[in-house]
């Protein structure tokens, strides 16, 4: 009797010290740097198509965050990003500021700009954000971040996990407010080691539905992703398909269309500090409105970690659109001539440092 009461007492001691546990304060940050030759040239015009053509040191992004642990459910971060280098000078965002709950392994929830449930956890999957974004960031029918209400957690004993989003839809840089929310998805299942296999979709106003502006349409995306992810290697290939994806088109300024695209990505780490890797796009930014417009992208690179807060990749980047333009995380790539492509390069060395 005397043991059962002494080891009940221990529990109840342990259970009150989680509870009391004390507030702690993480401060860090990650930085993403280039210096490369790059090249963006309107074939159609034999003129460059942007004015960051040649040699240059980049500082791509910088993040700095701090995170504060109030006991064992409560958790607060700020995250500012740096970034969108435009007429010579940087903005600046504040990518999460959040208030969190963890009340179980299954749930999880976030209040404020936080996380949305596909492009952060394709980017964890892929593992070189650095040198590029993922598909859809990489084309802008997604974003990383938004302001409103997230839930999240696992299921089953990690088999299965989930995320869902309910936001301002216009992104973390515009936290302006709107009438109805965007809402976003993601399910996930981990049937063995180091695969992933998850679906995802999208569905909303895209933000543009403030008053005074007409919104007749929604915006829809679905989001598929197969990942291996085990050793030395990674391997995978998702997907999109979406419609009215563009703000122009929700508020009736373009009419109606679709868009698709594949990724496909592979690396291979020979030991902790050398690894191969390559990806490969194919997207059809306007499948109804202009159909032969195209966008083939790829990257090759070797990257070496001679720290564990630093990598270093030489990369090689290519990418040609046919029969148009397109918005791209690199800038604007195609042809203004009709029939004619755009073709941009890039070649250098990408870094990423951690704090």
């Amino acid at each position: 009797m005397r043991s059962f009461q002494a080891a009940t007492a221990i529990l109840l001691i342990g259970i009150a010290s989680v509870a009391r546990a004390e507030p702690s304060t993480i401060i860090s940050g990650k930085a993403f740097v280039d210096y490369t030759y790059r090249n963006n040239v309107d074939d159609g015009t034999g003129l460059a198509a942007d004015k960051y053509a040649g040699t240059a040191l980049d500082l791509k992004r910088f993040y700095f965050a701090v995170d504060h642990t109030f006991d064992s459910v409560w958790a607060a971060r700020v995250r500012t990003d740096v970034g969108n280098l435009v007429n010579g000078k940087y903005d600046v965002f504040v990518k999460h500021a959040f208030v969190q709950a963890t009340i179980a392994p299954e749930l999880t929830l976030r209040a404020g700009s936080a996380d949305l449930p596909w492009v952060p956890f394709q980017e964890d999957l892929y593992g070189y954000r650095y040198v590029e974004n993922v598909l859809i960031d990489r084309v802008k029918v997604g974003t990383s971040a938004d302001w409103g209400l997230h839930a999240g957690g696992k299921l089953a004993s990690g088999l299965v996990s989930y995320a869902v989003s309910v936001v301002n839809g216009r992104g973390y840089g515009d936290p302006t407010r709107t009438q109805s929310p965007l809402v976003e998805a993601r399910l996930a299942l981990a049937p063995v080691k180091g695969l992933t296999l998850a679906v995802g979709g999208q569905v909303g106003k895209l933000g543009q539905n403030v008053i005074g502006t007409a919104t007749p349409r929604n915006a829809q995306r679905f989001d598929a992703l197969v990942a291996w992810v085990d050793g030395p290697v990674r391997v995978g290939a998702n997907g999109f398909y979406a419609t009215n994806y563009d703000k122009a088109i929700v508020t009736g300024a373009k009419p109606e269309d679709k868009a698709m695209g594949v990724s496909g990505w592979a690396s291979y780490a020979f030991n902790p500090e050398l690894a191969l890797f390559g990806r490969g796009d194919y997207v059809q930014p306007r499948k109804d409105t202009n159909p032969g417009l195209k966008d083939v992208y790829f990257n090759a690179g070797l990257q070496y970690t001679p720290a564990k807060a630093v990598n270093l990749a030489l990369v090689y980047k290519h990418e040609t659109v046919a029969s148009g333009t397109v918005s791209t995380s690199n800038g604007t790539i195609g042809s203004t001539v009709a029939g004619s492509k755009g073709t941009y390069s890039e070649v250098g060395v990408f870094g990423q440092y951690s704090f």
